[in-house]
């Protein structure tokens, strides 16, 4: 039998990354390729404890349907830390639980977008906000990223090009894959644009919480008055990603069509592990949680970025990240990214192909991501030097 697939889904490629792990059942690489929080930042005997008392005592309301919007006094510790620690607040807007931040940006598009609309992102962007974008029939276009955030200028002009825009992606914050993070002037110039072209935005923010080094930079959120912003996050990198556990907020009337949307998928996001996180949170210290993970990734990024200062070549560049799980790095224009991805993996280093993450799926890059959070110290240091090899053989 032929079959004929949906014009939503005829083009897209399946993500790299998890094609990547395919290829991690080998235990013998070295993975740079995740995007995974590390495992020792999971509290599992927290975890452990508090399960135990929710399967003894709460059963019913960990079992049984829940609503749409999500485990009410999860929302409400959602709602008092996103005020506390990123000054978002306000009377017009709305909290719902999402599974994961994934679902939050893909139920963002299809409340928001038709078939053909544009989505505007930064270039690179993360895989999954792209393939949540094509898969409603969106197309991806591509903002150049500078130092400072997004190129500002180039986002006008892309604006003024693509009247059907209805989104702007960004993730201003420890970025992914980037790893930069965007300076307030940056922000509030992307604000005034949006505002003009009538665009909504979409700032997404997992790694928000994991700053390290350096000074907090206010929310797009925190400065919305207009009611543009849909701030999404998550508690994969600081409880666990396996819970599956996120939230969107944004205004009222826009939250509402998301959450008919999400009837549609899901009905609601798993009441156990919602639970979970409210317990955490209001019988646990997750300051204290945080910091630990801080100072794991603080250790990590600065191991990695010693052994990358030690064995590559000067003419490869890469980014110093104040937080967050990822470094980026780009070749000179004379070495071939894609061989010196699959050298890499000959030498039992995997990595991510800067590629996976143009909005343009046809697009070159020469680029690659490398994870840190992930790989043991040891494992660290032996893949960094392996990557060096690989450069110092293709440049002679």
């Amino acid at each position: 039998m032929e079959y004929i697939f949906s014009d939503k889904l005829a083009s897209m490629k399946p993500s790299a990354i998890r094609e990547i792990f395919k290829s991690l059942a080998d235990p013998t690489i070295i993975s740079f390729a995740a995007g995974n929080p590390s495992p020792l930042s999971f509290p599992a005997e927290e975890f452990g404890a508090l399960a135990a008392d929710i399967f003894a005592n709460h059963s019913t309301a960990a079992l049984q349907y829940g609503t749409t919007e999500g485990y009410t006094p999860l929302i409400g510790e959602v709602d008092k830390r996103l005020e506390s620690k990123f000054n978002i607040k306000g009377d017009g807007d709305q909290t719902i639980i999402t599974t994961g931040g994934q679902q939050g940006i893909e139920l963002a598009c299809k409340a928001l977008c038709n078939e053909g609309d544009t989505v505007v992102c930064e270039n690179p962007s993360f895989i999954g906000a792209l393939n949540a974008f094509r898969s409603c029939g969106c197309e991806t276009v591509g903002v150049p990223l500078s130092d400072d955030g997004i190129n500002t200028d180039e986002l006008e002009k892309t604006l003024e090009a693509n009247p059907k825009a209805k989104l702007l992606y960004l993730i201003p914050t420890f970025h992914n894959p980037a790893g930069i993070t965007s300076t307030l002037e940056n922000r509030k110039q992307v604000y005034e644009i949006a505002l003009r072209h009538k665009v909504i935005i979409i700032e997404d923010n997992p790694y928000g919480e994991l700053r390290f080094a350096g000074e907090d930079v206010p929310t797009i959120k925190s400065i919305d008055t207009e009611g543009i912003v849909l701030y999404c996050s998550s508690f994969s990198k600081i409880l666990s990603a396996g819970m599956r556990v996120g939230f969107i907020r944004g205004p009222r009337e826009v939250i509402q069509k998301m959450v008919i949307a999400k009837q549609v998928e899901d009905v609601h996001t798993n009441n156990f592990f919602q639970m979970l996180c409210y317990r955490f949170i209001t019988e646990y210290d997750l300051d204290a949680h945080i910091e630990k993970i801080r100072e794991l990734y603080r250790n990590k990024c600065s191991l990695m970025l010693d052994c990358l200062d030690k064995n590559l070549p000067a003419c490869i560049k890469y980014t110093r990240p104040e937080g967050g799980l990822f470094i980026w790095c780009t070749l000179p224009d004379e070495l071939d990214a894609k061989e010196f991805v699959q050298r890499a993996l000959v030498k039992k280093v995997a990595v991510v192909p800067g590629a996976t993450f143009n909005p343009d799926q046809n697009a070159p890059s020469q680029s690659f991501r490398l994870n840190y959070s992930t790989p043991s110290d040891e494992a660290i240091i032996r893949g960094v030097e392996a990557l060096g090899e690989v450069a110092r053989e293709m440049i002679k």
